[in-house]
């Protein structure tokens, strides 16, 4: 099973959308709390599931892919600072 919208925002992860348009190519960041209210928590992240329901916010198209960003070892995201580990 792969990551839901809830398992990124609490694992540190961050997801990016880019548009695979030619004339295009926009790469945005994806507000995973904005996610999490428009499809729930437990909604997958996995490309399948999600490509059909994102648009390209600068052309409108569909061609979009995903890219999850995984936290980074040894800082916590959502404190700003290290970890105690």
């Amino acid at each position: 099973m792969g990551l839901t919208v809830q398992k990124m925002i609490d694992e540190g992860y961050s997801l990016g959308a880019g548009c695979n348009r030619p004339r295009c190519f926009h790469f945005a960041r994806i507000d995973l709390a904005m996610l999490k209210a428009k499809l729930g928590p437990d909604h997958s992240t996995m490309a399948p599931a999600l490509v059909p329901k994102l648009r390209c916010a600068k052309c409108g198209g569909k061609d979009v892919g995903l890219i999850i960003h995984p936290p980074e070892r040894g800082v916590d995201l959502r404190a700003g600072r290290p970890n105690a580990n």
